[in-house]
């Protein structure tokens, strides 16, 4: 059975590197440097929809909630995965996942600081990030309070999906969207990182099998959709900073305030 085991995981993680070498088919507004960077003070390119970036992390997706509502095969395989694991290694505590799932996110920025610039700047590159992270989080939070799946160990009915996983997915999905131009092997070391996030949550006894892949798909898909939208979201916030208007304050007869005027 651990075999069978460590063949779903290298499979999960080899349709994940699949995905990740999917080059969505966008059509910018503008033209990129050399290395497919823009900077401030340029407008984001807005990116249509190609529906096919988003099978991967919907099979992950819905591998998961299959698991979860399945009396059968995929319920045996979450229950066979967890006893192998306590029997092989029932003393095994690391903690390191809690810090590993940030790994990807912490090498755009040192890759940055160091010279080795990716697709967007710093400031773009934070935004879109944050943007991935709320849709990750939001996500995640309502998924666990509507399944409520008790957790292996026990210890709380919140285990569906991985947290620590669909964070550390979103890290990796984001240091490729920065760096695929740049080397697309950066890109895929997020995605070993992540992998071992999700390993180690199973061998913690935090998780089920199923909970982890079902995190990927989460974190995989919520940094895909922020880097959609956010083009959207920096042009409104760039209309709203163009916009002209003053506070002045006024005084008549009977009433006194401060008046807003200009142009929106």
């Amino acid at each position: 059975m651990a075999k069978y085991f460590y063949i779903m995981l290298l499979f999960t993680a080899a349709t994940l590197f699949s995905f990740a070498q999917n080059v969505d088919s966008l059509k910018n507004t503008l033209e990129p440097d050399s290395l497919g960077r823009w900077y401030s003070g340029n407008p984001i390119p807005k990116k249509k929809l190609k529906v096919t970036s988003f099978i991967a992390p919907a099979i992950l997706i819905g591998y998961g909630f299959a698991a979860v509502y399945d009396n059968g095969a995929l319920k045996q395989l979450d229950l066979s995965t967890k006893a192998e694991l306590q029997e092989d290694h029932p003393l095994f505590a690391a903690h390191v996942d809690d810090y590993l799932q940030f790994a990807p996110a912490a090498a755009v920025y040192a890759l940055n600081l160091s010279g080795v610039k990716g697709k967007h700047n710093l400031f773009d590159a934070s935004m879109l990030y944050v943007t991935s992270a709320a849709i990750m989080g939001a996500s995640t939070h309502f998924v666990k309070q509507g399944v409520g799946r008790e957790r292996p160990n026990n210890n709380g009915e919140n285990s569906f999906p991985s947290g620590h996983t669909a964070s550390a997915f979103m890290a990796a999905e984001f240091l490729h969207q920065e760096y695929k131009d740049v080397n697309p092997w950066i890109g895929y070391a997020g995605y070993f990182v992540a992998t071992a996030t999700g390993t180690l949550r199973m061998y913690n006894n935090k998780h089920w099998f199923s909970d982890v892949v079902a995190g990927a798909g989460f974190g995989i898909a919520s940094t895909k959709i922020a880097y959609l939208i956010y083009p959207y979201m920096k042009q409104i916030f760039n209309k709203k900073k163009d916009s002209k208007f003053s506070l002045m304050p006024y005084y008549q007869p009977g009433a006194s305030g401060l008046m807003l005027s200009g142009r929106f």
